[in-house]
């Protein structure tokens, strides 16, 4: 049997990822440092999967589960053994995780001569490049040229909700029926067998933006401006007549980039603008704003969902009204127990706003869009 390496065992792990491997015939070894998880998965060996709103479940089998705390060692194996090694741990916890990977590789290449791809299924733009660039540093320079010629980081871009959750059956995961997991041929070494539900494309930078600056863009954007009003969660969002304006007016900002950029038929790419609408509607996926609007000196920086399509607007043109009032909302995010939201009122409250702006926007003083926000703040 094939076997795959997945880091992060959570619910988008297990829910998305780890199920799409196991249906296409791998053995999935989950890497995590949640004992408890870890346990439970070793355990049963097996766990459900089940779309909200729907009777049925998926069984997932042929999974196991590697504490990289404990277990280095049992880590280092799979990783020499492995046909493929994905992710799903977030962004900010790539560089945790590549000191093993580089272990894993130097002791891989030494003996295992096979191509093996690396794919970062994360809500970020080149993660799977962001990793290597981590790995690499943890490489020895003698070691290298043989992980280049053998090992491959291609990057992806991945889309399905899956909330926060509860449920009394271990292990199971709900998800929502929509799914996206496109992964760029070009950075593939070797041939990268094929898997349901993961799509090989030649322009993924297309998808990728047109994910970040639709389903990214517009779920930061909801939550910001829900977080402004009160709101709990995306749902009690959704119903708010004027979030919804403004929501679709961000929509219309970044459609229009999308289109002119890459050339996507209108209508085709208004669908998928209105399938995404009719995601966050829907209330039993429905997340915390508090969740959602997380992280927020990532999400305000310069190449990420809010001002990256703003300057690229402003390059052709064009005034990104709606995002730079989206922009001001996710500055005033003052949520308590998020510590970068706590960062950014900090920094606000030593330098003031328009350093703030700047700080982590990077638009410049004397810039339109550093304009536009001061105008919404």
């Amino acid at each position: 049997m094939k076997k795959a390496v997945h880091f992060g065992a959570g619910n988008i792990g297990r829910g998305f990822i780890g199920l799409l491997l196991s249906q296409a015939g791998y053995h999935v070894s989950f890497v995590d440092v949640a004992a408890p998880l870890v346990n439970d998965i070793n355990e049963l060996g097996k766990y459900n999967v089940q779309i909200f709103g729907e009777a049925e479940k998926t069984l997932v089998e042929n999974v196991s589960a590697i504490n990289s705390n404990e277990n280095l060692d049992a880590l280092l194996d799979a990783i020499v053994e492995a046909d493929i090694i994905t992710t799903a741990i977030g962004p900010n916890i790539l560089k945790f995780i590549a000191p093993n990977i580089a272990k894993g590789l130097t002791k891989r290449v030494a003996t295992n001569k096979t191509p093996l791809n690396i794919i970062a299924c994360e809500n970020m733009v080149g993660g799977s490049t962001v990793l290597k660039n981590f790995v690499y540093e943890n490489l020895a320079d003698d070691v290298k040229p043989e992980v280049q010629k053998l090992i491959g980081f291609p990057d992806a871009a991945v889309d399905r909700i899956v909330p926060l959750q509860k449920n009394d059956e271990k292990l199971l995961v709900k998800v929502e029926p929509y799914a996206e997991w496109d992964v760029d041929s070009k950075g593939v070494v070797g041939e990268l067998p094929a898997i349901k539900g993961m799509t090989l494309v030649d322009n993924l930078g297309a998808y990728i933006e047109r994910k970040l600056f639709t389903v990214n863009t517009g779920h930061a954007s909801i939550a910001y401006l829900a977080y402004q009003k009160g709101l709990p969660d995306i749902s009690s969002a959704m119903r708010d007549e004027e979030i919804v304006a403004a929501a679709r007016a961000v929509w219309a900002e970044t459609s229009a980039l999308l289109i002119d950029k890459y050339n996507f038929d209108p209508a085709v790419h208004q669908k998928y603008v209105a399938t995404t609408e009719t995601r966050f509607k829907n209330p039993e996926i429905s997340d915390e704003v508090t969740r959602v609007a997380r992280g927020p000196k990532r999400k305000l920086s310069a190449g990420d969902r809010l001002v990256s399509p703003a300057t690229q607007l402003i390059e052709r043109g064009k005034a990104p009204v709606a995002l730079a009032k989206v922009i001001a909302a996710a500055l005033k995010f003052d949520y308590a127990e998020d510590k970068e939201a706590v960062e950014v009122q900090d920094f606000i409250k030593a330098n003031g706003i328009d350093a703030a702006i700047t700080n982590f926007t990077g638009a410049a003083p004397d810039s339109k869009l550093f304009a536009l926000i001061k105008n919404n703040l």
